[in-house]
């Protein structure tokens, strides 16, 4: 591998040179198609220590969608309901373990993962290839491909896929470095092991936390440690489902993220499943106008005549009412906060999207109203003790 790769340009056009280098020894990637760029590195970098810790924690194959490094969405390799593989629009496909991590990472938001980074914890088989083949998609890192997997690839994008394999045995320095306005900071890498162990001290009055929310909020927590911090991330059923990141405010995270749980909550109503489209709809554009069909903006898709450019018959809009009632059936909602939670207006944000378990750092002078609001909806809350801020 060689020792350092020259960029196009930075993160904009006028930002010139640029590269990525090594100090000492080689580059742990290498560039098999393409030409991937000053972002989709740092989306490549940042993607990879994800799903490898994903891997790690839970044993499963993981996978993650990055846009602007931070994650759209990242999951395990669970199988898929036949519920969600309509909704991630993979009905019609074999997936593999690792197949079916991405499509759980790429259906969570799949507005925020138009034009995505791809990142694996294992080598890329033929069907998670045919998958992103489909996909508006800028690039893969993964340990390896297979030779059908990498063909595929290869003819994404008219041959300009960006295909990167990273060296699965690669340690960093221990010590990092960032160059802020020509001033280089140094700060020990954060090594931190996220495990059940952090999931110990349960402060609320209710304190099971089954296996499977213990594993989905390690998923919350680990994906929280590659997000752009304020953050917040709800997860379910081995997958993140709402990530609220780079929110000045603890409670826009928790918003933002829950309005994207609810979204994809949304996405699973018998109606949008059953949404009449014109068969020749292009997939970003049924995800366009599904978003904005469960969208409190949902007369702008079904005015008259607008509706004629996406289905063969005008669908019967959502009630805000109805949408109330099938949001108040989703339960057991996983939630990690990378920060203590000041307010306990973040708790009766989430438990709008089904929350029942959640994972924070405690640490608030109002960590009591906090827990007294927990408590309130028979929510369980683990104080982690660790903070997990990334920038």
């Amino acid at each position: 591998m060689p020792r350092e790769l020259e960029l196009k340009y930075g993160c904009n056009p006028n930002q010139k040179p640029a590269r990525i280098f090594m100090q000492q020894g080689e580059l742990p990637v290498e560039v098999l198609n393409g030409k991937p760029g000053f972002i989709n590195f740092l989306d490549a970098l940042n993607s990879w220590q994800l799903v490898r810790e994903l891997k790690a924690a839970t044993g499963l194959a993981a996978a993650a969608s990055f846009k602007h490094v931070s994650p759209a969405g990242a999951a395990v390799g669970l199988p898929l309901s036949e519920v969600e593989k309509k909704i991630y629009f993979v009905d019609d496909l074999k997936l593999s373990p690792v197949a079916c991590a991405y499509a759980r990472a790429r259906g969570a938001d799949r507005m925020s993962s138009y034009g995505d980074w791809a990142a694996l914890s294992d080598v890329c088989d033929a069907e998670t290839a045919r998958l992103l083949a489909r996909e508006v998609s800028d690039g893969i890192i993964a340990p390896g491909y297979t030779d059908e997997a990498l063909e595929i690839l290869k003819g994404k994008r008219r041959g300009g896929y960006n295909i990167v394999r990273i060296d699965p045995d690669y340690v960093p320095a221990p010590v990092e470095h960032k160059d802020v306005f020509g001033v280089t900071f140094e700060q020990g890498r954060n090594e931190l092991v996220i495990d059940r162990t952090l999931l110990e001290n349960v402060v609320t009055a209710h304190k099971e936390i089954p296996d499977d929310a213990k594993r989905d909020l390690l998923i919350a927590l680990i994906t929280l440690k590659y997000t752009q911090s304020n953050s917040v991330c709800y997860a379910k059923n081995g997958q993140a489902i709402g990530v609220g990141a780079g929110q000045q405010s603890r409670v826009h995270c928790t918003r933002l993220a829950g309005q994207k749980a609810d979204n994809w909550w949304l996405r699973q109503h018998e109606r949008v499943l059953a949404l009449p489209f014109k068969p020749d709809i292009r997939r970003p554009d049924r995800d366009n106008t599904i978003d904005v069909y469960i969208s409190d903006d949902s007369d702008d898709v079904l005015a008259d005549g607008a509706w004629q450019n996406f289905f063969t018959e005008r669908p019967v809009p959502l009630t805000r009412e109805e949408k109330r009632a099938w949001l108040d059936r989703l339960d057991g909602v996983s939630l990690g906060s990378d920060a203590f939670f000041p307010f306990g207006d973040n708790i009766e944000r989430a438990r709008r999207s089904g929350v029942r378990y959640i994972a924070q750092p405690g640490g608030s002078i109002r960590d009591d109203n906090v827990i007294e609001t927990c408590d309130k909806y028979g929510i369980a809350m683990a104080f982690t003790g660790i903070r997990l801020f990334h920038h």
